[in-house]
């Protein structure tokens, strides 16, 4: 081996970050962790892994959130007291996520907002502890990195729902206390049937056809795709596969599902369900004047030639009305009829 190239893959190697856990112990086979289900009462730990808040009315906001389900808040020292302006250090968010997990005294632990920025924790966060404290870990967007960090790695089904300052339509309230507060399965999922004139305000639509079970997994496909090639990457073998995103042109969409096929990651799944896509038609944005299909047609050009179930249009994540999913919980999809079961009890 020449100098140059010894020097050059030395300097790649140390380049890597500390990993804690042995590659080994990086896989989905960890026994399913069940958090226990809320109650009124129970007192919730709002953490800003990604993006934090500093305006006193949003902190506001957040606290009016969880009074109305009859929880209090218990924020992160972080968030109130942090340096910086809108970004903590990796230290002040780690911080505030162990504590909330290390503290009895806390039942669940929900994300202010979402952002950026979780994926740097990812290589630093203690799992052991998350494991020996199982609680109820709610967030999306920027969180996807978190959920599956911590679903691979420690086996605990967390829910990738809204965050403390989402909206909370009639149909987010209903699915979140389904999800959070009910020890019975979810059940089906479908969006609302809510219409403005003929038109149903979320149609879905059939890209594949059939019927397929397995895990849950998923999340923002941008976060899912970033993750690739590290040992947090999304393992999808036998699973339902659930994405969206938001803002995003087709071309761009077509560029991380390409990389996802590339991979074998699409192909893996027994199922997918893309979530509705807000905003991601060139419309509105600044098209790239290089592409001209729809979002529509990127996804029956990529996910209707795979030989699984796929349908599009639930309410995942960016959107007013918001289903809480259970990630790593055993679920069932119906392409046919755009339908989404969650069949286990997924709280304790």
């Amino acid at each position: 081996m020449e100098r140059r190239t010894f020097i050059s893959a030395f300097g790649a190697l140390s380049a890597l970050p500390f990993i804690k856990y042995p590659l080994g112990a990086f896989d989905s086979g960890n026994k399913s962790i069940y958090p226990g289900a809320l109650k009124q009462g129970d007192t919730i730990g709002i953490i800003a892994p990604a993006t934090s808040v500093t305006d006193p009315d949003e902190l506001a906001k957040a606290k009016e959130s969880l009074n109305y389900f009859g929880l209090s808040a218990k924020f992160g020292k972080n968030i109130l007291n942090g340096t910086g302006y809108k970004t903590r250090t990796v230290k002040e968010r780690l911080d505030d996520l162990h504590s909330m997990f290390a503290d009895k005294d806390v039942s669940a632990v929900f994300c202010l907002r979402g952002g950026y920025g979780s994926a740097q924790l990812l290589d630093k966060i203690d799992y052991d502890l998350i494991r020996n404290n199982p609680k109820i870990f709610l967030g999306y967007s920027d969180i996807t990195a978190m959920h599956l960090a911590i679903n691979k790695l420690t086996g605990l089904i967390t829910f990738h729902g809204p965050v403390l300052l989402s909206g909370f339509s009639n149909y987010t309230v209903e699915y979140f206390r389904k999800a959070l507060f009910d020890k019975n399965p979810i059940g089906k999922v479908s969006n609302p049937d809510t219409k403005s004139g003929i038109r149903l305000i979320h149609p879905t639509r059939t890209i594949k056809p059939g019927k397929a079970s397995g895990k849950l997994i998923g999340g923002n496909l941008t976060l899912i795709c970033s993750l690739m090639g590290t040992p947090y990457e999304i393992d999808t073998k036998g699973k339902i596969l659930f994405m969206e995103d938001v803002g995003e042109e087709p071309y761009r969409i077509d560029r991380m599902l390409t990389q996802l096929r590339l991979a074998g990651t699409l192909q893996s799944a027994s199922g997918i369900v893309f979530g509705e896509c807000l905003d991601c038609n060139s419309d509105g944005l600044q098209p790239s004047h290089i592409w001209d299909y729809s979002l529509g047609e990127v996804l029956d050009n990529i996910l209707g030639k795979l030989d699984i179930p796929v349908f599009y249009g639930l309410t995942i994540g960016h959107t007013s009305d918001q289903v809480t999913l259970p990630e790593g919980a055993n679920a069932s999809v119906d392409a046919d009829n755009c339908l989404l079961e969650i069949t286990e009890a997924c709280v304790e």
